[in-house]
């Protein structure tokens, strides 16, 4: 009797293990997913192994690069939000003064 190997795609694997992970319980999503209890298992070993992984320098520069341009992008939102917040509270001034002095 031969086996019959089903081949999954990462997209799949990556979206029942979250569903797993958030889950009480991993069996159970395993069962309304139609897999193996043992393959959600070793999927998530694999998961929490590859993150336990030392990143290589390459990785490690690209993430601060990416780590800076995130800073970055912060610094500057929260410049337009406060532009942003003084233009609303001039607004609001003028909107109670032209209302005042309308009647």
């Amino acid at each position: 009797m031969e086996r019959k190997t089903r081949k999954y795609t990462k997209e799949f694997k990556q979206e029942s293990v979250n569903l797993a992970l958030k889950s009480a319980s991993i069996i159970q999503t395993a069962r309304e997913l139609g897999i193996p209890g043992a393959t959600l298992h070793s999927w998530i070993q694999q998961l929490k192994t590859k993150a336990a992984e030392p990143k290589s320098i390459k990785d490690s520069v690209n993430n601060n690069q990416e780590m800076a341009s995130l800073i970055e992008e912060n610094r500057r939102l929260h410049k337009e939000l406060s532009v942003a917040r003084e233009e609303r509270e001039i607004l609001k001034k003028a909107a109670a003064y032209f209302a005042q002095h309308q009647k």
